[in-house]
């Protein structure tokens, strides 16, 4: 009879496209494990139990580069701080009208109000849309669900938002962000960063 990775075996096409050849190959048409099957289409994947539970990563496309992806981050950041800058610009206060040890508190709570509500909406926006921001996107890579390659949801996008953003905008800023993002240069074996970690994320390339 044929083997799980022959003719009629479950190997298929994956989230990412790309068919699985006869044994099950990857998305991306490599071979994703001889026996395909897992959650991006390849081998074995982190809870499928398939025939090598020792490799979490087969059947999974490449996972994203940190330094790219660290460089994508510090995009967004960008293009959404100048955004944030010409909304809170366009809602100054009237300073004469108020004490200036006021005037500065409220400047600052506002411009962290506004600056938050923007980077959530537009991680969780173009995260839920399609699995990239615009950094992501023009660096080749995307964020997809860890259990089965699929684009998060608005809620998994959210939450993945919200652990990165909060504590940046309200108490640790930088040093929250490279906590945050760092993580990810040292985590084994999905370099996830601790806002993957709570939304069961991962960013792989898609070049």
């Amino acid at each position: 009879g044929t083997g799980p990775g022959g003719p009629g075996g479950p190997g298929g096409a994956g989230p990412y496209g790309g068919g699985g050849g006869p044994q099950g190959g990857g998305p991306y048409g490599g071979g994703g494990g001889p026996y395909g099957g897992g959650p991006y289409g390849g081998g074995g994947g982190p809870f499928g139990g398939g025939p090598y539970p020792n490799d979490p990563l087969a059947g999974m496309p490449p996972l994203a580069d940190s330094g790219r992806r660290t460089l994508a981050r510090i995009i967004d950041l960008i293009l959404i701080g100048i955004i944030a800058w010409l909304v809170t610009w366009a809602l100054h206060v009237n300073e004469y009208a108020m004490d200036a040890d006021q005037i500065e508190v409220g400047r600052s709570l506002g411009q962290s109000a506004v600056g938050l509500v923007l980077y959530l909406a537009y991680d969780t926006f173009m995260t839920a849309r399609r699995g990239q921001t615009l950094g992501k996107q023009w660096l080749g890579m995307r964020v997809a669900n860890l259990s089965d390659g699929s684009t998060p949801t608005v809620a998994t996008s959210l939450a993945r938002a919200a652990v990165l953003w909060v504590p940046f905008w309200f108490c640790c800023a930088c040093l929250w962000l490279a906590i945050c993002g760092g993580w990810s240069f040292f985590d084994r074996p999905y370099k996830q960063g601790l806002h993957d970690k709570a939304a069961k994320t991962v960013v792989v390339s898609t070049n």
